[in-house]
């Protein structure tokens, strides 16, 4: 795909983990075509500079100033860098992914600056508006002159709303291409279950994040208080935590309630992937993990009071339950039955697709990249006009589906 676009015209734009993990098949597929930009929104070794040599990312033009401000300040100091870096060096198109105030700040950048903007991972809706990233996606969504959509639900969400069915393709989710290529194979992920101690399909692999479960010690603690009963019933509860997760438990000391955890820093993302892999069940407040779930076909609990990705509960990998008793009350019931649950999920194919989301989106990128060009250099060139049509119909929508991931 590189041969099509010069070296470092397609300026993609990101600021967290998930980002980075999403957005690397894409990357990979675009070659030396990438201008990789990372606002900094979550930026540390742990977080982000790991996941660079993880993923084979390049090294990434990084804004400065950004990380721990409010949401208002993250999007105004990333968007005034945007802009200069753009003015000063031009990008044939824009690429964002998701719903982080990263993706609004690339998006109102490239906007601002007439630059062709695609939206990978378009048309998620929760329709919470206590939501911050529901109005990010949004806005985003209507500010692109290229939606790819993940799903047929997320084209639906898109059409709603009246925007162009023309700006609309359906080119599945990265995350399957990502979770297939990141996962250790076997004897890795033996070798990892033995080092924490942990046999398969007998333990439970939980993260918490997002500040609806970690801005008040009643929603954290009851998060915290229904994952200690699991451990004392029995079922060994590995926690990776968050750095947000970790300073909250100090500030609303519920230390108390880690003892019985197998508490450990955040881990890679392919040693996440592998004890994702053989979890008895995943708990997690995660965009993400509800649709890698689905790849590695393991049960998960949404901890939160809304979701975007409706399709992980709608083909049963997945339920949504409030912090409490429902979350203990659930857990208890899918522990009970694992090897049923386990083996109907491997039966149950992803609805993110066929694995071929990033080729997908590299080439309509480049298409809708060299309209643009076209259009700005005055030039009548019928093909050009007709090139993102001719890539969409051979993106072949039939096949966007995937089958269930080899153990």
């Amino acid at each position: 795909m590189s041969m099509c676009l010069p070296p470092n015209s397609v300026a993609v734009v990101l600021g967290t983990r998930p980002e980075l993990v999403k957005l690397a098949p894409l990357i990979h597929e675009l070659g030396d075509a990438t201008r990789l930009v990372h606002t900094g929104q979550h930026w540390d070794e742990a977080m982000s500079g790991r996941f660079l040599r993880d993923l084979d990312l390049p090294a990434p033009e990084l804004l400065t100033g950004v990380g721990g401000r409010p949401r208002a300040g993250q999007i105004a100091q990333s968007l005034g860098q945007l802009d200069a870096a753009f003015a000063e060096d031009r990008p044939a198109a824009v690429v964002v992914q998701g719903d982080t105030n990263a993706t609004l700040a690339g998006a109102l950048a490239a906007n601002a600056r007439e630059i062709p903007l695609v939206h990978v991972e378009a048309g998620l809706r929760s329709y919470d508006r206590a939501v911050p990233e529901e109005h990010n996606r949004v806005m985003v969504d209507h500010v692109s002159d290229l939606l790819c959509a993940a799903t047929e639900d997320n084209v639906a969400n898109l059409r709603a709303e009246s925007l162009d069915r023309g700006r609309i393709e359906l080119t599945g989710n990265t995350v399957v291409e990502v979770v297939r290529r990141q996962l250790p194979d076997a004897d890795a992920r033996a070798a990892l279950l033995a080092a924490h101690g942990l046999r398969p399909d007998g333990y439970v692999l939980a993260t918490v994040h997002r500040p609806e479960n970690t801005d008040t010690a009643e929603a954290l603690g009851a998060v915290l208080a229904e994952l200690d009963r699991i451990a004392r019933a029995g079922t060994p509860v590995l926690f990776p935590m968050h750095p947000r997760t970790r300073a909250a438990v100090g500030r609303f000391a519920l230390d108390a309630l880690l003892e019985r955890l197998a508490v450990t820093e955040p881990v890679g993302y392919g040693d996440f992937l592998g004890l994702a892999s053989h979890a008895a069940l995943l708990v997690s407040d995660s965009g993400g993990v509800q649709e890698e779930c689905t790849v590695l076909g393991r049960p998960l609990l949404v901890v939160r009071r809304s979701t975007e990705r409706p399709e992980a509960v709608d083909a049963g990998f997945a339920a949504l339950v409030r912090p409490g008793e429902e979350l203990g009350e659930l857990a208890r019931g899918w522990l009970s039955d694992t090897p049923e649950r386990l083996a109907r999920l491997a039966a149950t194919p992803s609805p993110y697709g066929d694995g071929r989301a990033s080729a997908r989106i590299a080439a309509l990128t480049a298409a809708l990249a060299a309209d643009a060009g076209a259009e700005d250099a005055g030039a009548e060139d019928a093909g050009a006009g007709d090139a993102l049509a001719e890539v969409a119909g051979a993106a072949d929508r039939a096949t966007v589906q995937a089958a269930p991931l080899a153990a």
